[in-house]
């Protein structure tokens, strides 16, 4: 089965020929831990967390490397505001950023390294930079050279304007030139720093990055990606400043962008009061019903957060669970079913989650009218495995109707139940009816079954 992916390097979808395709290697940018995770960075982790899981069926071995930016000046003003050390802020900030991925089913990364642990190789290379005169000392800040590198901007596809326009710097005074850009400066009293042959100061962003890379990947691995707000000035920084210090050689070789997140169609911003917070999203919805919807749109799109969309992925999976409630514990001595064969084909094909999400259903479709215990099986297999590449499926579906973000009012429920039971064996119908409306009007159905009555969350409206 073939593998292929879109390169934003060449701005088109290639087939998939890892360097070495028994270690399949990939990094993906992190977070810079200074606040909570908002569903912006979520659709990035989980993003990237699908994509990783792809090739884990494909290849026996993938090495997934994402960093932790933890040495920043959005970190300075966090912590000058909250008037708390800068050690505190990035440890609270990442131990809440691990807990809510953990709740979107986001896999830790194989290396989770964070860039105050790198100092000594950011130094290193920027030290290789000078010497190749691609780098410059000025006012004890040290910038890369552009026009040192003839094809900058060559990866963005960004002219002469636009480079200085997008480079999110000051164009200050000591710059040869406008473009340039920091991979050291000085650090105050009150700042973090380090020492350094150009004095006490910190390593710019995208330094960072490519230090880390080299450390755990090589200098030229096979995946580099991240959100497609990094592509300039971050990926095309560190492409220039990896290749120039690896003497040409390559970075990586297909890179992969995950398209931003707007929210009920508007750009997510606090100033709308639209900011979504994954840790607040989750007292409302479920992990698996946040990730259905990050997962709702092809990883390259724009995807849209929607009260309608989350509804819909709430029903989705409740549809799903309940067809494999109702399957309970049966087993298939066959494969698990074809469709299987489908969502895998869909998911190799440039990660297409929409067409994987949609054979999935199918496959659910299917098992709610199959007959025979044998097909049934093979079905509850295949959605199983599905649900494994996807990052879905992983609760016991008892337990997905009666825990989770709705777990309010389950004795009440339970009470009611009983006494529904108690009025049909008495033959109260009119009781039961009653009871079963009261149980409705909450939002709760009722399956009744030889092995008595079941029930669940209807999805919402």
């Amino acid at each position: 089965m073939s593998f292929t992916l879109h390169n934003s390097a060449t701005r088109q979808k290639e087939i998939f020929a890892p360097i070495d395709p028994a270690n399949v290697r990939i990094y993906a940018c992190g977070p810079t831990v200074y606040d909570l995770a908002h569903v912006g960075n979520a659709r990035m982790m989980v993003a990237f967390d699908l994509i990783v899981r792809v090739l884990r069926d494909a290849f026996p071995t993938v090495t997934y490397v994402r960093n932790i930016t933890d040495v920043d000046d959005k970190i300075n003003a966090a912590a000058s505001a909250q008037g708390l050390p800068i050690d505190v802020i990035t440890d609270r900030t990442t131990r809440a950023m691990h807990e809510d991925m953990a709740a979107l089913g986001v896999l830790p990364p194989d290396v989770e390294p964070s860039a105050t642990e790198h100092i000594a190789e950011m130094i290193a290379m920027i030290e290789i930079l000078i010497a190749g005169a691609h780098a410059y000392v000025a006012e004890n800040h040290v910038l890369f050279s552009v026009t040192s590198m003839p094809d900058y901007g060559r990866f963005s596809g960004r002219d002469r304007d636009a480079q200085v326009a997008g480079a999110r710097v000051d164009v200050a005074p000591y710059k040869r030139d406008p473009a340039d850009f920091v991979l050291w400066k000085p650090s105050d009293a009150d700042q973090p720093g380090w020492d350094s042959p150009w004095g006490r100061g910190r390593p710019g962003w995208h330094i960072e990055c490519s230090a880390m890379c080299k450390a755990y990947l090589g200098e030229t691995f096979d995946i580099h990606g991240g959100g497609l707000d990094l592509i300039f000035p971050h990926h095309e920084n560190e492409i220039a400043q990896s290749v120039c210090a690896h003497h040409g050689a390559k970075l990586a070789n297909y890179w992969l962008h995950n398209g931003m997140v707007i929210i009920e169609g508007q750009k997510m911003s606090k100033s709308l009061g639209n900011f979504v917070v994954v840790r607040e999203a989750l007292e409302r919805w479920k992990g698996e019903e946040i990730r259905w919807l990050l997962l709702s749109a092809h990883y390259r799109q724009p995807l849209d957060w929607t009260e309608a969309g989350l509804r819909q992925a709430r029903a989705n999976l409740n549809r799903l669970y309940s067809a494999l409630r109702r399957s309970g514990d049966i087993a298939s001595v066959r494969e698990p079913d074809g469709a299987l064969a489908h969502i895998r084909a869909a998911l190799r094909d440039d990660f297409n989650t929409p067409l994987a999400l949609s054979e999935l259903m199918a496959a659910v479709g299917r098992l709610n009218r199959a007959d025979s215990p044998d097909d049934r099986g093979a079905l509850v297999a295949a959605i199983r495995e599905a649900g494994s590449l996807l990052g879905l499926v992983s609760e016991d579906p008892e337990g997905w109707f009666k825990e989770g973000a709705a777990t309010e009012g389950n004795e009440e429920i339970d009470k009611l139940i009983a006494m529904r039971t108690e009025a049909r064996q008495k033959k109260d119908f009119a009781a039961s009816d009653r009871i079963r409306d009261e149980l409705l009007a909450k939002g709760v159905v009722l399956e009744d079954g030889s092995d008595g009555t079941i029930w669940r969350f209807q999805a919402e409206q």
